[in-house]
Protein backbone atom coordinates (compact mmCIF):
# COMPACT_ATOMS: atom_id res chain seq x y z
CA UNK A 1 0.00 0.00 0.00
CA UNK A 2 1.58 3.62 -1.14
CA UNK A 3 2.99 5.86 2.05
CA UNK A 4 2.52 9.09 1.48
CA UNK A 5 5.41 10.90 3.23
CA UNK A 6 4.65 8.44 6.03
CA UNK A 7 8.28 7.23 6.52
CA UNK A 8 9.40 10.88 6.53
CA UNK A 9 6.98 11.48 9.79
CA UNK A 10 7.70 8.44 11.07
CA UNK A 11 10.94 10.51 11.93
CA UNK A 12 8.06 11.99 14.64
CA UNK A 13 6.20 10.01 17.00
CA UNK A 14 2.51 10.86 18.69
CA UNK A 15 1.94 9.29 22.03
CA UNK A 16 2.53 5.73 24.03
CA UNK A 17 0.28 3.36 23.16
CA UNK A 18 -0.69 3.10 26.45
CA UNK A 19 -2.14 6.58 26.21
CA UNK A 20 -4.08 5.17 23.77
CA UNK A 21 -5.41 2.19 26.19
CA UNK A 22 -5.70 4.54 28.62
CA UNK A 23 -7.79 7.34 26.68
CA UNK A 24 -10.66 4.19 25.38
CA UNK A 25 -10.39 2.62 29.08
CA UNK A 26 -11.32 5.16 30.67
CA UNK A 27 -14.14 7.04 28.04
CA UNK A 28 -17.60 7.35 29.75
CA UNK A 29 -20.07 4.78 28.54
CA UNK A 30 -22.76 8.00 28.30
CA UNK A 31 -20.05 9.49 25.32
CA UNK A 32 -21.12 7.29 22.22
CA UNK A 33 -19.01 6.63 19.41
CA UNK A 34 -18.34 8.74 16.26
CA UNK A 35 -18.45 7.23 13.04
CA UNK A 36 -15.78 4.42 12.82
CA UNK A 37 -14.96 4.77 9.13
CA UNK A 38 -16.09 6.94 6.68
CA UNK A 39 -15.03 6.02 3.27
CA UNK A 40 -14.52 9.33 1.63
CA UNK A 41 -13.36 12.88 2.56
CA UNK A 42 -16.47 13.95 1.07
CA UNK A 43 -17.97 17.52 2.05
CA UNK A 44 -16.81 18.98 5.86
CA UNK A 45 -18.58 17.43 8.53
CA UNK A 46 -18.13 17.16 12.39
CA UNK A 47 -14.54 16.39 12.66
CA UNK A 48 -14.57 13.38 10.03
CA UNK A 49 -10.74 12.93 9.83
CA UNK A 50 -10.62 12.94 13.56
CA UNK A 51 -13.30 10.46 14.05
CA UNK A 52 -11.24 7.71 11.49
CA UNK A 53 -8.07 8.55 13.14
CA UNK A 54 -9.41 8.07 17.07
CA UNK A 55 -10.66 4.59 15.20
CA UNK A 56 -7.03 3.30 14.21
CA UNK A 57 -6.14 4.66 17.56
CA UNK A 58 -8.86 2.19 18.90
CA UNK A 59 -8.42 -0.64 16.42
CA UNK A 60 -4.61 0.05 18.11
CA UNK A 61 -5.65 -0.58 21.41
CA UNK A 62 -7.65 -3.18 20.43
CA UNK A 63 -4.67 -5.06 19.08
CA UNK A 64 -6.28 -5.33 15.47
CA UNK A 65 -3.10 -4.11 13.92
CA UNK A 66 -3.85 -5.28 10.07
CA UNK A 67 -7.59 -3.28 10.55
CA UNK A 68 -5.96 -0.69 11.67
CA UNK A 69 -3.48 -0.07 9.43
CA UNK A 70 -5.99 -0.36 6.48
CA UNK A 71 -7.91 2.06 8.14
CA UNK A 72 -4.76 4.50 9.23
CA UNK A 73 -3.60 4.30 5.17
CA UNK A 74 -7.18 5.13 4.13
CA UNK A 75 -7.28 8.11 6.25
CA UNK A 76 -3.83 9.02 4.54
CA UNK A 77 -5.41 9.31 1.16
CA UNK A 78 -8.20 10.82 2.21
CA UNK A 79 -6.40 13.76 4.01
CA UNK A 80 -2.60 13.41 2.90
CA UNK A 81 -1.29 16.34 4.87
CA UNK A 82 -3.41 15.39 8.13
CA UNK A 83 0.50 14.76 9.72
CA UNK A 84 -0.55 12.90 12.39
CA UNK A 85 -2.80 10.46 10.69
CA UNK A 86 0.71 10.06 8.47
CA UNK A 87 3.04 8.91 11.74
CA UNK A 88 0.03 6.40 12.80
CA UNK A 89 0.42 4.31 9.30
CA UNK A 90 4.33 4.84 9.26
CA UNK A 91 4.22 3.62 12.66
CA UNK A 92 2.20 0.42 11.48
CA UNK A 93 3.91 -0.17 8.87
CA UNK A 94 7.21 -0.43 10.94
CA UNK A 95 5.96 -2.76 13.09
CA UNK A 96 5.07 -5.18 10.42
CA UNK A 97 8.93 -6.08 10.25
CA UNK A 98 9.89 -5.18 13.84
CA UNK A 99 8.85 -4.68 17.06
CA UNK A 100 7.26 -1.28 17.81
CA UNK A 101 7.37 0.02 21.48
CA UNK A 102 5.69 3.26 21.22
CA UNK A 103 4.67 5.44 18.10
CA UNK A 104 7.96 6.82 16.54
CA UNK A 105 10.01 4.15 18.10
CA UNK A 106 12.87 5.18 15.79
CA UNK A 107 16.71 4.92 16.29
CA UNK A 108 17.51 7.91 18.40
CA UNK A 109 20.27 9.51 16.11
CA UNK A 110 16.89 9.93 13.69
CA UNK A 111 14.92 11.19 15.88
CA UNK A 112 17.08 13.86 17.47
CA UNK A 113 16.43 16.43 14.12
CA UNK A 114 12.75 16.25 14.93
CA UNK A 115 12.78 16.65 18.62
CA UNK A 116 10.63 19.81 18.13
CA UNK A 117 8.09 18.88 15.71
CA UNK A 118 8.13 15.14 17.97
CA UNK A 119 6.85 16.63 20.76
CA UNK A 120 4.12 19.17 18.71
CA UNK A 121 2.64 16.56 17.44
CA UNK A 122 2.33 14.08 20.91
CA UNK A 123 0.81 17.27 22.27
CA UNK A 124 -1.42 16.96 19.48
CA UNK A 125 -2.24 13.24 19.71
CA UNK A 126 -2.92 13.65 23.54
CA UNK A 127 -5.72 16.26 23.48
CA UNK A 128 -7.54 14.84 20.83
CA UNK A 129 -7.39 11.69 22.88
CA UNK A 130 -8.31 13.79 26.30
CA UNK A 131 -11.11 15.45 24.36
CA UNK A 132 -12.63 12.25 23.45
CA UNK A 133 -12.00 10.15 26.50
CA UNK A 134 -13.49 12.72 28.76
CA UNK A 135 -16.47 14.53 27.09
CA UNK A 136 -18.74 16.96 28.87
CA UNK A 137 -21.50 15.71 30.56
CA UNK A 138 -24.90 15.27 28.62
CA UNK A 139 -26.71 18.06 28.83
CA UNK A 140 -24.38 20.01 30.41
CA UNK A 141 -23.32 23.70 29.13
CA UNK A 142 -20.26 26.24 29.89
CA UNK A 143 -21.30 28.33 32.98
CA UNK A 144 -20.93 31.51 30.50
CA UNK A 145 -24.04 30.56 29.02
CA UNK A 146 -26.83 31.92 31.21
CA UNK A 147 -29.47 32.49 28.75
CA UNK A 148 -29.55 33.19 25.03
CA UNK A 149 -32.18 34.58 23.06
CA UNK A 150 -33.83 32.90 20.72
CA UNK A 151 -32.83 34.39 17.52
CA UNK A 152 -29.27 33.86 18.43
CA UNK A 153 -29.33 29.97 17.03
CA UNK A 154 -25.71 29.32 17.97
CA UNK A 155 -22.99 29.61 20.21
CA UNK A 156 -19.26 28.76 20.73
CA UNK A 157 -17.21 27.93 23.74
CA UNK A 158 -13.70 27.36 23.77
CA UNK A 159 -11.41 25.29 26.59
CA UNK A 160 -7.74 26.47 26.13
CA UNK A 161 -6.49 23.90 28.32
CA UNK A 162 -7.66 21.25 26.18
CA UNK A 163 -7.76 22.70 22.47
CA UNK A 164 -11.17 22.09 21.96
CA UNK A 165 -13.81 24.21 20.43
CA UNK A 166 -17.01 23.35 21.15
CA UNK A 167 -20.15 24.55 18.51
CA UNK A 168 -23.76 24.71 20.24
CA UNK A 169 -27.18 25.10 18.53
CA UNK A 170 -29.79 26.75 20.24
CA UNK A 171 -33.07 25.02 19.86
CA UNK A 172 -36.32 25.08 22.19
CA UNK A 173 -35.19 22.87 23.81
CA UNK A 174 -32.00 24.86 24.75
CA UNK A 175 -28.47 25.09 23.69
CA UNK A 176 -27.56 21.44 22.23
CA UNK A 177 -24.01 20.32 21.99
CA UNK A 178 -23.93 19.82 18.08
CA UNK A 179 -19.94 19.48 17.42
CA UNK A 180 -16.78 19.18 19.00
CA UNK A 181 -12.98 20.72 17.22
CA UNK A 182 -9.79 20.59 18.09
CA UNK A 183 -7.86 23.78 17.87
CA UNK A 184 -4.65 25.41 18.80
CA UNK A 185 -4.17 28.62 20.33
CA UNK A 186 -1.35 31.36 20.88
CA UNK A 187 2.15 30.22 21.10
CA UNK A 188 2.99 31.81 24.85
CA UNK A 189 -0.68 30.37 25.77
CA UNK A 190 -3.36 32.28 26.58
CA UNK A 191 -4.48 35.93 28.73
CA UNK A 192 -3.98 37.86 26.01
CA UNK A 193 -2.77 41.61 27.26
CA UNK A 194 -0.86 43.54 24.63
CA UNK A 195 -0.40 43.80 20.72
CA UNK A 196 2.34 40.85 19.52
CA UNK A 197 2.31 38.95 22.95
CA UNK A 198 1.15 35.71 21.13
CA UNK A 199 -1.88 34.87 23.47
CA UNK A 200 -5.12 34.47 22.89
CA UNK A 201 -7.52 36.24 24.40
CA UNK A 202 -9.77 35.11 27.50
CA UNK A 203 -13.34 36.66 27.95
CA UNK A 204 -16.45 36.75 25.82
CA UNK A 205 -17.03 38.19 22.41
CA UNK A 206 -18.73 38.20 18.99
CA UNK A 207 -18.12 37.30 15.52
CA UNK A 208 -17.84 40.45 13.86
CA UNK A 209 -17.92 39.21 10.44
CA UNK A 210 -17.11 36.87 7.47
CA UNK A 211 -13.89 36.58 5.56
CA UNK A 212 -13.97 34.91 2.18
CA UNK A 213 -10.56 32.84 1.51
CA UNK A 214 -10.36 34.55 -2.12
CA UNK A 215 -9.69 37.45 -0.14
CA UNK A 216 -7.09 36.47 2.13
CA UNK A 217 -3.76 34.55 1.86
CA UNK A 218 -3.26 31.33 1.74
CA UNK A 219 -1.97 31.10 5.29
CA UNK A 220 -5.60 31.47 6.39
CA UNK A 221 -6.83 28.75 4.85
CA UNK A 222 -10.75 28.14 4.10
CA UNK A 223 -11.73 31.66 5.59
CA UNK A 224 -11.66 33.15 9.06
CA UNK A 225 -13.99 34.58 11.45
CA UNK A 226 -12.96 37.77 13.14
CA UNK A 227 -14.46 38.16 16.67
CA UNK A 228 -14.16 41.84 18.24
CA UNK A 229 -11.27 41.56 20.69
CA UNK A 230 -10.62 43.76 22.57
CA UNK A 231 -13.64 43.86 23.89
CA UNK A 232 -15.41 46.86 26.02
CA UNK A 233 -14.10 44.92 28.87
CA UNK A 234 -10.62 44.28 27.82
CA UNK A 235 -10.54 48.04 26.97
CA UNK A 236 -11.40 48.71 30.59
CA UNK A 237 -8.61 46.89 31.51
CA UNK A 238 -6.20 48.54 29.05
CA UNK A 239 -5.81 45.48 26.84
CA UNK A 240 -3.98 46.23 23.41
CA UNK A 241 -4.14 44.05 20.10
CA UNK A 242 -6.59 43.43 17.48
CA UNK A 243 -6.84 40.61 14.50
CA UNK A 244 -7.92 37.67 16.75
CA UNK A 245 -9.76 35.52 13.95
CA UNK A 246 -10.97 31.99 14.07
CA UNK A 247 -9.17 30.44 10.82
CA UNK A 248 -7.89 27.68 8.74
CA UNK A 249 -4.42 26.36 7.92
CA UNK A 250 -2.74 26.51 4.42
CA UNK A 251 -2.91 24.18 2.01
CA UNK A 252 -0.29 22.12 3.03
CA UNK A 253 -0.97 21.38 6.36
CA UNK A 254 -3.84 19.74 8.52
CA UNK A 255 -3.56 21.11 11.91
CA UNK A 256 -1.19 22.84 13.75
CA UNK A 257 0.41 21.93 17.04
CA UNK A 258 -2.00 23.06 20.34
CA UNK A 259 0.08 26.04 21.03
CA UNK A 260 1.35 27.72 17.93
CA UNK A 261 -0.57 30.64 16.86
CA UNK A 262 -0.25 34.50 17.25
CA UNK A 263 -3.51 34.56 19.16
CA UNK A 264 -5.59 33.24 16.66
CA UNK A 265 -7.88 30.50 17.09
CA UNK A 266 -6.54 27.91 14.17
CA UNK A 267 -9.27 24.78 13.07
CA UNK A 268 -8.28 22.28 10.28
CA UNK A 269 -9.83 23.88 6.93
CA UNK A 270 -13.30 21.26 7.20
CA UNK A 271 -13.95 21.97 10.87
CA UNK A 272 -13.13 25.52 9.94
CA UNK A 273 -15.65 25.65 6.66
CA UNK A 274 -18.72 23.86 8.97
CA UNK A 275 -18.43 26.50 11.27
CA UNK A 276 -18.12 29.61 8.83
CA UNK A 277 -21.78 27.46 6.84
CA UNK A 278 -23.38 27.09 10.45
CA UNK A 279 -22.65 30.29 12.64
CA UNK A 280 -24.45 33.92 12.12
CA UNK A 281 -21.82 37.10 11.68
CA UNK A 282 -22.97 39.30 14.51
CA UNK A 283 -24.86 37.37 17.25
CA UNK A 284 -22.56 34.35 17.53
CA UNK A 285 -21.02 34.37 21.13
CA UNK A 286 -17.91 33.20 21.02
CA UNK A 287 -16.65 32.26 24.87
CA UNK A 288 -12.97 31.51 25.42
CA UNK A 289 -11.81 30.22 28.50
CA UNK A 290 -8.29 28.98 30.14
CA UNK A 291 -11.29 25.64 31.02
CA UNK A 292 -14.56 25.79 30.97
CA UNK A 293 -16.76 24.84 33.92
CA UNK A 294 -19.92 22.59 32.55
CA UNK A 295 -22.55 22.66 34.68
CA UNK A 296 -26.62 22.32 34.82
CA UNK A 297 -28.50 24.88 32.59
CA UNK A 298 -31.37 25.02 35.12
CA UNK A 299 -29.06 25.60 38.06
CA UNK A 300 -26.96 28.14 35.81
CA UNK A 301 -30.22 30.08 35.52
CA UNK A 302 -30.86 30.24 39.04
CA UNK A 303 -27.95 31.54 40.03
CA UNK A 304 -28.76 34.28 37.75
CA UNK A 305 -31.83 35.12 39.16
CA UNK A 306 -30.57 38.43 41.25
CA UNK A 307 -29.14 39.70 38.11
CA UNK A 308 -32.36 39.11 36.32
CA UNK A 309 -33.97 40.90 38.97
CA UNK A 310 -31.79 43.76 38.56
CA UNK A 311 -32.40 43.82 34.98
CA UNK A 312 -36.06 44.22 35.28
CA UNK A 313 -35.39 46.83 38.01
CA UNK A 314 -33.60 49.08 35.23
CA UNK A 315 -37.14 48.47 33.02
CA UNK A 316 -39.19 49.67 35.58
CA UNK A 317 -37.28 52.14 36.21
CA UNK A 318 -36.89 53.78 32.56
CA UNK A 319 -40.77 53.03 32.83
CA UNK A 320 -41.05 55.40 35.45
CA UNK A 321 -39.44 58.16 33.36
CA UNK A 322 -37.31 59.30 36.78
CA UNK A 323 -33.86 60.28 35.46
CA UNK A 324 -31.98 59.96 38.64
CA UNK A 325 -33.04 56.75 39.51
CA UNK A 326 -32.53 55.36 36.10
CA UNK A 327 -28.41 56.59 36.40
CA UNK A 328 -28.35 54.94 39.67
CA UNK A 329 -27.96 51.91 37.31
CA UNK A 330 -24.62 53.08 36.13
CA UNK A 331 -21.12 53.14 37.57
CA UNK A 332 -19.73 56.80 37.94
CA UNK A 333 -16.82 55.59 35.54
CA UNK A 334 -19.37 54.92 32.96
CA UNK A 335 -18.52 55.12 29.64
CA UNK A 336 -19.82 54.39 25.94
CA UNK A 337 -17.87 54.82 23.34
CA UNK A 338 -16.15 58.19 24.90
CA UNK A 339 -19.29 59.82 26.52
CA UNK A 340 -18.83 59.84 30.31
CA UNK A 341 -21.65 58.96 32.30
CA UNK A 342 -22.58 63.21 32.59
CA UNK A 343 -22.47 63.18 28.66
CA UNK A 344 -24.62 60.23 28.58
CA UNK A 345 -27.13 61.24 30.60
CA UNK A 346 -28.68 63.64 28.00
CA UNK A 347 -29.00 60.63 25.69
CA UNK A 348 -30.94 58.38 28.74
CA UNK A 349 -33.09 61.25 29.61
CA UNK A 350 -34.04 61.83 25.60
CA UNK A 351 -35.04 58.14 25.46
CA UNK A 352 -37.29 58.63 28.70
CA UNK A 353 -38.94 61.45 26.55
CA UNK A 354 -39.53 59.15 23.93
CA UNK A 355 -41.03 56.44 26.48
CA UNK A 356 -43.43 58.47 28.02
CA UNK A 357 -44.41 56.26 30.63
CA UNK A 358 -45.85 53.76 28.45
CA UNK A 359 -44.51 49.88 29.10
CA UNK A 360 -41.50 48.56 27.81
CA UNK A 361 -40.66 45.11 27.17
CA UNK A 362 -37.12 43.66 26.70
CA UNK A 363 -37.36 41.52 23.97
CA UNK A 364 -34.46 39.00 22.79
CA UNK A 365 -32.28 38.71 26.24
CA UNK A 366 -28.54 37.27 25.89
CA UNK A 367 -27.14 37.11 29.16
CA UNK A 368 -23.85 35.62 29.10
CA UNK A 369 -21.51 35.70 31.97
CA UNK A 370 -17.70 35.98 32.61
CA UNK A 371 -16.14 35.67 35.96
CA UNK A 372 -12.37 36.20 36.74
CA UNK A 373 -11.00 38.50 38.99
CA UNK A 374 -14.39 40.31 38.80
CA UNK A 375 -17.86 39.11 37.70
CA UNK A 376 -19.38 40.85 34.81
CA UNK A 377 -22.72 39.93 32.75
CA UNK A 378 -22.58 41.17 28.74
CA UNK A 379 -26.14 41.84 28.15
CA UNK A 380 -27.68 42.16 24.31
CA UNK A 381 -31.52 42.83 24.23
CA UNK A 382 -34.17 44.41 22.29
CA UNK A 383 -36.13 47.60 24.15
CA UNK A 384 -39.69 47.81 22.69
CA UNK A 385 -42.41 50.40 24.01
CA UNK A 386 -45.55 49.80 24.05
CA UNK A 387 -47.24 50.92 20.49
CA UNK A 388 -44.35 50.45 18.97
CA UNK A 389 -43.22 47.38 16.53
CA UNK A 390 -39.29 47.92 16.78
CA UNK A 391 -37.35 49.98 19.56
CA UNK A 392 -33.80 49.89 20.40
CA UNK A 393 -31.23 46.96 20.31
CA UNK A 394 -28.48 47.03 23.03
CA UNK A 395 -25.55 45.46 24.36
CA UNK A 396 -24.81 46.49 28.16
CA UNK A 397 -21.64 45.22 30.37
CA UNK A 398 -22.59 45.14 33.97
CA UNK A 399 -20.43 44.73 36.54
CA UNK A 400 -21.32 43.42 40.08
CA UNK A 401 -19.79 45.95 42.76
CA UNK A 402 -20.36 44.88 46.54
CA UNK A 403 -23.14 43.11 45.73
CA UNK A 404 -24.85 45.26 43.03
CA UNK A 405 -24.91 44.98 39.59
CA UNK A 406 -23.73 48.16 37.67
CA UNK A 407 -23.52 49.18 33.92
CA UNK A 408 -20.17 50.39 33.13
CA UNK A 409 -21.04 50.32 29.05
CA UNK A 410 -24.13 50.54 27.16
CA UNK A 411 -24.17 50.98 23.12
CA UNK A 412 -26.82 50.66 20.51
CA UNK A 413 -26.30 48.27 17.96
Amino acid sequence: MPMSHGWRWLLIGIAALALVQTAFAKRPSHAPAKPAQVEAAGPATDSVAEARLLEVYRLMAAGQSREALTQAGNLVQAYPHFQLAQLVYGDLLASRVRPVKAFGDVPPALAAGAAGPLGELRDESRMRLRAHSDRPRPGSIPSQFVTLARSTRHAIAVDASRSRLYLFENRTSGLTLVGDYYTSVGKAGVSKTSQGDQRTPLGVYFITSRLNPTALKDFYGSGALPINYPNVLDARRGKTGNGIWLHGTPPTQFARAPMATDGCLVLSNPDLMQLMETVEVGSTPVVIAAQLQWVDPGSNRRESGTFEETLDAWRQARVEGDLSRVLSFYTRDFNSNGKTLDQWASSVQAELTKIRGRSIELKDVTLLRWTDTADTMVVSLGEVTAGRRSGWIKRQYWSRQGGQWKIFFEGTL
